[in-house]
Parts: structure tokens; sequence; C-alpha cells
């Protein structure tokens, strides 16, 4: 591997003449003096056999060859400065990568605005999101997969922090013959119609998920898909409020009028997955989806 011959130094110099306008502008930018800059920016034409500046009148102006010079040097020493803060970050315990598992029934808004708020404050942390379903965030906790999980299950072995409770709600189409009934409806009612399920994510998939035994079913794997289906007229299901609260207001959907089991609550619990080694991230990032949770106010 070719080391370089040309200090970071040197190339602030180039820069600071072109963004400057000249030498002695550069200069007094850099608290140098004009000639130290002079040398630095000729140090760089010599090694590299190349002329990056020609004279007009008093300016400086750059050659094509300057130009792609100016232009790999600004990409140069900002890679430079984001490495030195990188590193800075880490030494003061902060995370490069953080994975963490959320349940698809945690209002999608929230969680965003939550690793936002994280990204202000640590923008070089990478974050890694995986969108789960039932067993599926308590398996990425498991297998290490993950730092943090928003789970509506518990591991064994694992404590966690409630969070939040979702509500679940019955409903069909406006239109569906479900809602035409005059009359409450019971479990056999149901069973006529086509139920929409979401899958569980895990590999050991829970059977007892599904609550509702039915002769028609489809199941899909994402809320929003079945959140469609439901829309379309193609069966009833039981979704997050917060998510179909908009269909709800516009009637183009209907809470299902059960005489039990209308409305369902799923506690969310969080989860750091290693409480004694968390690192500050991962603390951090768990405090700021607390607080949100906790100044989130339902409509």
């Amino acid at each position: 591997m070719m080391h370089p011959q040309i200090t970071l130094e040197q190339w602030r110099s180039l820069i600071a003449v072109v963004e400057a306008g000249g030498y002695a502008q550069a200069a007094e930018k850099l608290y140098k003096s004009q000639s130290a800059v002079t040398y630095a920016v000729q140090k760089i034409e010599t090694l590299l056999e190349v002329k990056a500046f020609k004279i007009q009148g008093r300016k400086a102006m750059l050659t094509l060859t300057g130009q792609m010079l100016y232009r790999r040097a600004l990409a140069l020493v900002e890679e430079a400065g984001d490495l030195e803060s990188a590193a800075h970050a880490l030494s003061a315990g902060w995370e490069a990568v953080i994975g963490i598992a959320s349940e698809i029934l945690f209002p999608s808004h929230i969680l965003l605005k939550c690793l936002d708020r994280f990204g202000q404050e640590s923008p070089r942390t990478r974050v890694e999101l995986i969108e789960s379903v039932l067993g599926g965030t308590s398996e990425a906790l498991q297998s290490g997969e993950v730092d943090l999980a928003i789970s509506p299950q518990l591991p064994t072995g694992v404590l966690g922090e409630l969070l939040t409770r979702i509500r679940l709600i019955a409903v069909a189409h406006a239109d569906h013959p479900l809602n035409r009934q005059s009359r409450e409806l019971t479990n056999r009612d149901l069973r006529a119609h086509r139920h929409l399920v979401v899958r569980d994510s895990g590999v050991k998939r829970d059977l007892r998920a599904v609550t509702v035994e039915v002769d028609q079913r489809w199941t899909v794997s994402q809320v929003e898909t079945s959140i469609r289906a439901v829309c379309m007229g193609y069966g009833f299901a039981w979704l997050p409020e917060e998510h179909i609260r908009d269909e709800l207001d516009r009637g183009i959907l209907r809470p299902l009028s059960l005489r039990e089991g209308g409305v369902r609550e799923i506690p969310l619990y969080l989860i750091v997955a290693d409480p004694d080694f968390a690192g500050s991230g991962v603390r951090r990032l768990a405090e700021i989806i607390k607080q949100e949770v906790g100044s989130w106010t339902i409509p």
C-alpha cells in the first residue's frame, strides 16, 4: 500500500486558499504566515507534479486539476474529522451500532421520533431496526441480535419494564355483513366470515395467538396488509386502534358489536438485553423511548 506523502494540514491549506480566495486571506483564516500556506500548496504541487492554481491578477484561480484536488481534499478532510468524532464517541461509551426489535403494534411514528432524537445526540451511531411480531421479538433478544426490544412478551429469565398498553379493536368494513347485524355478535357469528391475522415472525410460532376458530383465514406478514384487506371488505380483524384511527374517523371501518372480547389490551415491555453491560447509547435510547411514550397523548 502506498503511504501518503501529503499531510492533512497541507490539504487544509489548499482548501483554505480556494475558499478564502487567495494566499493572504487563507493565511489569516488559518492563523499562519502567508509563506507557510504558500509552501504547503507548493509542496502538494511538487509531490504530485501538477499545477493546482494559476494567478489571475491578485487572485489564485484553480486549474482543472486543482478543481479535482479541491473536491477530493474536501472529502478527505471531512472523512478524517468524522473518524475522530466517531472515535471520541466510542471512547465516551457510545456504541457504533445499536440493534432494536420493535413489536409492530407499537406506533411507528413514536418510534421514529425516538430514533430521530437519538440520532441528533449520537449521529454516528447506526441503528438497525427489526420490526417483529410476537415471538420474533423474543427470539431477536435471546439470540443476541438486538440490544433493546419493545415486546408483548417477557422471555423466561428476562426482566422488562411495562412501557404501554395497546388497544386492539375487532373491526370490519362498515358495509361488511357482520356490521349489518342489529344484535350483539358472538364467536359463532364470526366463524362464518374470514379472519385476517398477522403472522408471528418467530421461528417457533405460537398457534395459540389465533384465538378465533374460523373456516376462512388469511394470514399476512404486515399490519398494513391486514388493514388494507379489512378496508376492502375481505374480512374482520383485531387491529391496533392507533393504526386505524383515520379509517374509524372516516367511517370506513366500524368496531364489531361483539358480546365479549371486542377490545383487547396488549402490554408492551421495554427490555434491555443486557442491563449490566448496556452501553451509554442503549441506555440513552431506552430513556428517550420512555420519555416519548410518557408524553404520548392518545387522541
